[in-house]
């Protein structure tokens, strides 16, 4: 196992970070281990004492620290539902407590003020996670976070929201619940154009979250922009030009940059991998969950931590234990329009797998773009690689639950309430 004490904490430059994890890529000397990687490591809440400091520093004195979980979960989940070749690869690699505080000190001014505020390096950790460098090398990384790819079923919707969530998506009624909230409107961007299969509903897509991209500042997450591993900012999109073109036209940009990316896009499995799995995943919406627990336990409510002796949070076992049934042709079909009790735990784990998938995000690899020169040649089978896709946390469900009411009785005033079409949704 490679231990990063082989390199120095300047040799690995901030790539980005989410909510548990921090990402580096290396950028050192040629090495056989670390070249075309990046570590991936665990976050802590920044301690509000010392004594907090010295309660997480004895975490693992009592035996070895595991891998990271990402890695058997990958291993043994997710290579059964999304192709490996669209998968990173991960390994683990040894950590050493004086080495990332060296990285924290480093880098830590270039990270997001909100998340330094928040949280930090876990430098306690043993172990972290060494992965494909989907972003670094000589070439465009395009991160793009798709969201919900589809409408709900209306048979477990209430009659205040079935006629909201059957017409319009859940990401475009969020959005319109953020502007209410006072945030800045940046985009029209609607996830089922992206997972259309349509050239021109792509095409339009794409075109939404450039357009979002350029109004932000690069600051709205559902597109980055990599460029041989610069994070780039609208006023760096000359950076996406073969052979270091000298064009501000970012008119001319965005058509080269959407004629690209619409070829992998259209060519890959992916999207439609990811539509079906979070749609078949979430048979009842959080509406119909909500209602099979309460038929289950009438005083408590959905995700309640009274529930956490009988419904603990899934580990490895339990999530391959659910993929077997999952993924056996001949397992009996649950009538979704009548759920039964007992199967609320598989009900539950079903959801919280579609969660992971509504959350990923997607990393495409181009070649730098030529906006004279329509792009030509095939498309690499693995160019489309998909990452974020830890499990989530069945304490989410209650305020999943909450947020999921406030969004549709907030779009109830819409003036204008768009329509969303899923190009995969059965007639009904």
């Amino acid at each position: 196992m490679a231990a990063v004490t082989e390199t120095n904490p300047s040799d690995w430059m901030y790539v980005s970070e989410g909510g548990a994890t921090i990402v580096f890529s290396y950028r050192g000397p040629p090495h056989p281990v670390f070249d075309g990687t990046v570590l991936r490591l665990r976050k802590c809440p920044i301690p509000s004492s010392e004594s907090s400091k010295t309660v997480t520093s004895t975490l693992y004195l009592d035996g070895e620290e595991p891998d990271d979980p990402t890695i058997e979960y990958q291993i043994r989940c997710m290579e059964r539902l999304v192709p490996p070749e669209h998968l990173p690869r991960l390994q683990t690699v040894h950590l050493d407590k004086s080495w990332l505080e060296q990285l924290a000190r480093i880098q830590n001014d270039v990270r997001p003020i909100d998340r330094r505020e928040k949280d930090e390096v876990d430098t306690n950790r043993k172990k972290g996670v060494l992965a494909t460098d989907l972003v670094g090398g000589d070439w465009l990384a395009v991160e793009i976070k798709p969201k919900w790819g589809f409408l709900p079923s209306p048979v477990h919707l209430s009659e205040e929201t079935k006629a909201l969530k059957t017409q319009t998506c859940r990401f475009c009624m969020h959005t319109h619940l953020r502007v209410q909230k006072g945030q800045e409107s940046f985009t029209d961007y609607c996830p089922l154009d992206l997972f259309s299969g349509d050239k021109d509903r792509i095409i339009k897509a794409i075109r939404s979250l450039w357009d979002a991209w350029v109004a932000s500042n690069a600051t709205v997450n559902n597109l980055k922009i990599f460029a041989r591993g610069k994070f780039l900012l609208p006023s760096d999109a000359f950076l996406m030009l073969k052979n270091g073109a000298a064009d501000n036209d970012l008119d001319n940009i965005r058509d080269a940059f959407s004629n690209a990316l619409l070829r992998p896009l259209l060519q890959t499995p992916v999207l439609k991998v990811l539509s079906k799995l979070q749609r078949d995943l979430d048979a009842l919406d959080i509406e119909g969950l909500s209602q099979l627990w309460k038929s289950t336990t009438p005083s408590s409510p959905i995700g309640a931590s009274s529930w956490a002796q009988q419904y603990p949070e899934p580990g490895i076992s339990d999530w391959v234990n659910f993929l077997d049934k999952y993924l056996d042709p001949n397992k009996p079909i649950l009538d979704h329009s009548k759920p039964l009790p007992e199967h609320l735990q598989e009900y539950i784990m079903s959801y919280l797998l579609s969660a992971t998938f509504k959350d990923c995000s997607i990393i495409v690899r181009l070649d730098f773009l030529e906006p004279s020169k329509p792009p030509t040649g095939s498309v690499a089978s693995n160019s489309v690689t998909v990452i974020d896709l830890d499990p989530k946390d069945l304490k989410k469900l209650k305020s999943w639950e909450k947020l999921d009411l406030e969004i549709a009785r907030n779009y109830v005033s819409a003036e204008t309430k768009k329509r969303c079409l899923d190009a995969w949704q059965s007639p009904k």
